[in-house]
């Protein structure tokens, strides 16, 4: 007999979600379907609205990567009114991203997912969570909750707020760095580099291992993929241009304002999300496994896939090990949690690089600027994927149009896909358990979402 079977919430992610799958009278899987409860109201919220008021706006779409909307707004309006941010000004801004980069990164590795893998799928509910894997090995527990809180604190103190900031203004930064600050975090960001490097070698030699095989095999999907290069093709999280890869590896470079030539958005009747797809591939948009049309990953898997290179040493060796095991492009969906640790090594990297710059201290952090009409585009690697805010202003300054693509939203068909290629691998016949459907969730809990 057909039924539903309803997955409600899902669990250890970063936002709220459900999945509903669909089985025949074989008990087998007919469809399956994510169904993420999203508002896209700050599109509407901000029209009328003066356009230097929104990086303070919309840093309230998200309480875990606020950084990200903050700074991509800051960029757009920058391109609203046509500011030249100064370098000084620009690296600061890069500096705070990077930080929160690294922060994000032992979040969700440690707290959301790490008890799949340290507890095991088929661990009992009560103890698979940050409170089995924080008794499984107390010491390293309380050494991510040292190494995020000193994070946190780096955003603080120099910028004011960790969460929902205001450092960022049009034009450039709102404070310059002092040497003192300087000597403090690059101190700080050495301990937080040091223990990345810690990370990835413990969830390289204990973690991963066993699970190498459920990795080639669950949520596994065949897609393109999407991120930000530098003009070497290397990793940039902050800015860059976009590359566009096919599943075959090929790709098309591009710059961000001209994102609507090359990415559509779609509207379907079961979700509030919308979903992006590759538009010049001329092959429309699908979901259906077999033949998936104009679908693509954003995400730190995907800037993995697409980056010819990592400018930051020790973050580019670890890059050549994961090519030389699982190649270029890898469509494996587990993964992700391998490729978030790579960046994370990066974001640390890049950080001491930022704070070794003799121009980092420069007092010249501000250009002044005129509000005036115009339209400007400004995008971020988020931690979740390609975050870009595209806004038009009139003679007054204020916002006319806005449209707003979410680092998830990219992920949207993506997650749909491996949930519906994970549950029908694993229910078969009627046959569902706590671990098939923990397992599924595992699909998810990969993107971060």
């Amino acid at each position: 007999m057909a039924k539903t079977i309803n997955i409600a919430p899902l669990t250890r992610i970063e936002g709220h979600a459900s999945i509903a799958i669909q089985l025949d009278d074989d008990g087998n899987v007919a469809d399956s379907k994510v169904h993420f409860q999203s508002l896209r109201g700050f599109e509407k919220f901000v029209e009328g609205k003066p356009a230097e008021e929104l990086p303070r706006i919309v840093n309230r779409i998200c309480g875990i990567c606020p950084w990200h909307h903050h700074l991509a707004a800051n960029k757009a309006v920058d391109g609203c009114f046509g500011a030249t941010v100064p370098p000084a000004g620009q690296k600061l801004r890069e500096l705070m991203q990077i930080i929160a980069h690294a922060e994000d990164k032992l979040l969700h590795f440690f707290f959301l997912a790490a008890a799949d893998f340290v507890m095991g799928p088929d661990a009992d509910y009560a103890v698979r969570n940050v409170i089995g894997v924080a008794k499984a090995n107390p010491e390293l527990a309380q050494k991510v909750v040292q190494m995020r809180f000193k994070a946190k604190m780096m955003l603080e103190k120099f910028a004011g707020k960790a969460i929902h900031p205001v450092a960022g203004v049009t034009g450039g930064f709102a404070k310059p760095m002092l040497e003192d600050d300087r000597r403090q975090m690059l101190t700080d960001m050495q301990e937080i580099l040091d223990f990345a490097l810690y990370t990835i070698d413990f969830a390289k030699t204990q973690v991963f291992p066993p699970y190498l095989e459920t990795v080639q095999t669950l949520g596994v999907i065949n897609t393109g993929f999407m991120g930000t290069v530098d003009d070497d093709g290397a990793l940039n999280l902050y800015d860059g241009k976009l590359r566009l890869m096919k599943a075959d590896g090929s790709y098309t470079d591009f710059d961000v304002k001209d994102y609507t030539d090359y990415i559509s958005e779609k509207v379907v009747d079961w979700s509030y999300g919308k979903f992006p797809y590759a538009k010049s591939w001329n092959e429309g948009f699908s979901l259906d496994l077999d033949a998936p049309k104009g679908i693509y990953r954003a995400n730190c898997l995907a800037r993995m896939n697409v980056v010819d290179k990592i400018a930051t040493p020790k973050a580019q060796a670890e890059l050549e090990e994961f090519r030389s095991t699982f190649g270029r492009p890898t469509q494996a969906t587990l993964l992700y949690h391998w490729a978030r640790l790579i960046e994370e090594v990066y974001a640390c990297e890049r950080a001491m690089e930022l704070l070794n710059d003799p121009e980092i201290t420069d007092p010249n952090v501000r250009a002044d600027v005129v509000p005036g009409a115009g339209r400007g585009v400004g995008c971020v690697e988020a931690p979740r994927g390609t975050l870009i805010h595209d806004y038009s202003t009139d003679e007054n300054g204020l916002i006319t149009h806005a449209n707003m693509i979410v680092g998830t939203t990219h992920n949207l068909g993506p997650i749909n896909m491996s949930v519906d290629q994970a549950a029908r691998s694993l229910i078969v016949n009627g046959h569902v358990d706590e671990t098939i459907l923990n397992k599924i969730e595992m699909s998810v809990r990969a993107y971060d979402p």
